[in-house]
C-alpha cells in the first residue's frame, strides 16, 4: 500500500491525482484547448499537496503516463516525475496511455478499443477483451469505412475524444465513448498493481512514446 501522485498529459489535459490503495482521493485537472501544462503542472502538484494536508515526503511513488501522446505533453510530464523522484528518493511507475483510458469503462462482453490522435491522419488504438487484456499491440491506424470490420461479431466500445472523428467515417457497427479521455484519476488501479508488484521504471534510460505535438 502507498501513497503515489499520478501524472497524465499525454493530452491537452494536464491531469495530476493523488491515490492511496489504488483509489484517487484528489484529483486536479484541466482539459484546455492549448498545451498549458508548463505553467500549470507545478501548481497543480502544489495545490494537491497541500489541499490533502500531507508532506511531500509522504509520496510512495509517482506515476507517469508513457505515451502514445503528444511530444510537449509528455516530456514535460515526466521531467516533472523524474526530478521527485530523484529528490524524494522514491520509484517511477509508468503506464501506456491506452491502457489509462479503459479504466473508465466497465463491460460485461465485448471489445475495448481506446483511441488517440497519432500523426497526420492516423491514430494509435489497442484492442482489449472484457477482462482488459490487451489482445493486439498498439498500433497506428489509418481510420477507414470498414475498420474494425473483422470484429464486427463481437460488440465493440470505441472510446477517446478521437472517436467523434471516427464516428463519421466508421460504418461498423460500434458505440462510441468520446468522454472517455487520459485522466490521471483513471491510473490509480493500475499504479497501485505496479507499484506492489515493484515493476519500477529505469530513470536513467526510460523515455516515453512520443507521437505528436
Amino acid at each position: 500500500m502507498g501513497i503515489i501522485l499520478n501524472i497524465e498529459t499525454s493530452t491537452k489535459n494536464c491531469s495530476i491525482s493523488l491515490a492511496k490503495n489504488g483509489l484517487p482521493f484528489l484529483v486536479v485537472e484541466e482539459n484546455s484547448e492549448y498545451y498549458s501544462h508548463a505553467e500549470k503542472i507545478h501548481c497543480f502538484i502544489s495545490s494537491a499537496i497541500e489541499a490533502s494536508l500531507l508532506k511531500v515526503s509522504e509520496l510512495n511513488a509517482i506515476s507517469v503516463s508513457k505515451g502514445p501522446g503528444s511530444y510537449t505533453g509528455l516530456k514535460i510530464g515526466l521531467a516533472v516525475a523524474k526530478g521527485l523522484c530523484y529528490s524524494l528518493n522514491i520509484p517511477l511507475l509508468s503506464i501506456d496511455t491506452l491502457s489509462i483510458m479503459i479504466e473508465g469503462i466497465h463491460i460485461e462482453k465485448g471489445l475495448i478499443i481506446p483511441m488517440i490522435d497519432a500523426r497526420f491522419k492516423e491514430v494509435y488504438i489497442s484492442i482489449y477483451n472484457e477482462n482488459k487484456v490487451r489482445l493486439t499491440p498498439i498500433q497506428a491506424i489509418n481510420i477507414k469505412n470498414n475498420s474494425f470490420q473483422e470484429y464486427a461479431k463481437h460488440k465493440i466500445y470505441l472510446l477517446g475524444n478521437v472517436a467523434k472523428k471516427a464516428k463519421n467515417i466508421i460504418k461498423t457497427q460500434v458505440d462510441f465513448y468520446s468522454e472517455i479521455y487520459p485522466s490521471s484519476q483513471l491510473m490509480a488501479f493500475l499504479s497501485e498493481k505496479y507499484y506492489k508488484n515493484k515493476i519500477y521504471e529505469n530513470m536513467e534510460t526510460f523515455e516515453p512514446l512520443y507521437t505528436l505535438n
